[in-house]
């Protein structure tokens, strides 16, 4: 039996067998899994088994830190409960019900953004590394690459396709997570960007859709949107599937399940998610003129904390929107990055600090993971959750790294959903100077984090059993 076999037999025992999941997903380092009855968990036997990195209730799940090994545990996982990545949104309605609260909706609506918007990670990051290198070899920089030529026109529309497109994506992405049919999200998203639509809103002709009147927008790059719009879908289709009898389904159900959705979203959805967009995107820019370099050293102090609780999911759905509209971020992603330089500092402090070989051996291991591999979840579980000081040390870095970012008028010209040195590359598009105060801004984080952890000391705080990571979070 192989270590992922044995991990994935463990984890399948401590969280109340195969039968207790009712879905099962996962992101770039977690498992993520929609239990029946939570009660079942033995929390404290998840959390010391070995290769489980921290355990967290966000959203409505559980969510189980792995690494960068988490695809091969989870592909082990379908092996043994006999499931499949294409049920895995057929199952969701079995989760007990639980008494309405507003946390509770918080959860779902965390839950939601989590399972719709972690899958398009590998797109984000491979439209970004085009913009990147037209950023790096184009005229902004070394000019190998000359303006007008194919490969920079190549380099260009590729790099741009990853973000216009994205409706289009979500509608996949977010079907799945809905229960809805994954290609009929993709319709909608692709009605949503259709040129003749996109053309009528950039002229301002009048539409309507059945008579009634529609306030045309273009959704090039939105999130939110899509995201209503499906959520609403996953009902009228359910509602189809339920009234229309089966040998009529196939071809009745997708189509009027369109033919009621094309108002709804057109009319109502579509323009309420595009506005609701354009209110927290001005809110973003408007807190930076108001607070200054101020907003960017408080967000980056505080962006684990976000990380933590799922709520810095809403940011960077709005950061996507940013970056499509602006080209550029002078507030959350330079806030993102300092931070995760910091994490990277706390692990190198605790790896000069710890006298114990195994625990300085897993510091440095962290901090691998940080810097190579862009995971920043086991330095904060494995060290600053399980510490507590070493978060003194996060927060410190990141003050300082923000108010120099912010001081300086740090901005990113390209969003790299990955925590690694590769998201520096993220300063390139500007200014020479504008690179450079970028790397500062990182470096100090880093080096204020690694000493304030080294100086403060961590040896002997860590329990035998730490408390639930959800008090660490309150």
């Amino acid at each position: 039996m192989t270590e992922f076999n044995q991990l994935a037999q463990a984890i399948l025992e401590t969280i109340g067998g195969k039968e207790n999941i009712s879905n099962m997903t996962h992101c770039m380092t977690r498992l993520r899994f929609n239990l029946k009855d939570q009660s079942k968990v033995q929390e404290e036997k998840l959390k010391a088994t070995t290769g489980v990195l921290g355990v967290v209730q966000s959203g409505g799940q559980y969510q189980i830190i792995i690494g960068q090994t988490v695809n091969r545990v989870y592909n082990v996982l379908l092996d043994m409960t006999g499931r499949t990545q294409e049920q895995e949104t057929s199952d969701t309605t079995e989760v007990m019900k639980e008494p309405f609260t507003l946390k509770g909706l918080g959860n779902k609506i965390l839950d939601y953004l989590a399972g719709s918007l972690t899958p398009l990670i590998p797109v984000l990051i491979a439209a970004s590394m085009f913009k990147m290198v037209m950023a790096v070899f184009g005229p902004s920089m070394l000019n190998w690459i000359y303006e007008g030529s194919s490969l920079a026109t190549l380099l260009t529309f590729v790099g741009d396709a990853g973000f216009y497109f994205f409706p289009v994506f979500l509608g996949y992405t977010a079907g799945k997570k809905f229960g809805v049919t994954p290609v009929l999200g993709m319709f909608l998203g692709g009605v949503l960007l259709h040129p003749t639509f996109t053309q009528i809103s950039a002229d301002g002709i009048p539409f309507d859709v059945f008579g009634i009147p529609v306030a045309t927008q273009n959704y090039a790059s939105t999130v939110i949107p899509m995201i209503l719009s499906i959520w609403i879908m996953s009902y009228v289709e359910k509602f189809f599937k339920k009234v229309i009898p089966s040998t009529l389904g196939t071809i009745f159900t997708p189509t009027l399940t369109m033919v009621v959705m094309l108002p709804i979203t057109l009319v109502v959805l579509g323009p309420a998610g595009f506005v609701i967009g354009e209110y927290i995107s001005k809110f973003l820019l408007s807190l930076d003129s108001i607070a200054g370099f101020l907003a960017v050293a408080v967000i980056a102090a505080l962006w684990q904390f976000l990380v933590m609780t799922g709520m810095h999911l809403l940011m960077i759905s709005t950061m996507i929107t940013l970056f499509a509209q602006n080209g550029q971020d002078s507030l959350v992603t330079p806030a993102a990055i300092v931070s995760s330089m910091c994490v990277a500092g706390i692990c190198l402090g605790s790896f000069l600090r710890l006298r114990n070989k195994n625990e300085k051996a897993l510091a440095f291991s962290f901090l691998a993971a940080c810097l190579v591999g862009g995971v920043t979840e086991p330095g904060v579980y494995g060290l600053a959750v399980r510490y507590r000081k070493p978060f003194i040390g996060l927060m410190a870095g990141g003050l300082a790294g923000g108010l120099y970012a912010g001081l300086t008028g740090v901005t990113a010209y390209t969003l790299i959903p990955v925590a690694n040195f590769a998201c520096l590359i993220s300063f390139v598009g500007g200014t020479t100077g504008n690179m450079i105060n970028g790397f500062i801004a990182c470096g100090i984080g880093f080096v204020v984090s690694a000493a304030v952890t080294y100086v403060l000391g961590i040896e002997g705080e860590a329990k035998k059993n730490d408390e639930s990571l959800e008090e660490s979070i309150a």
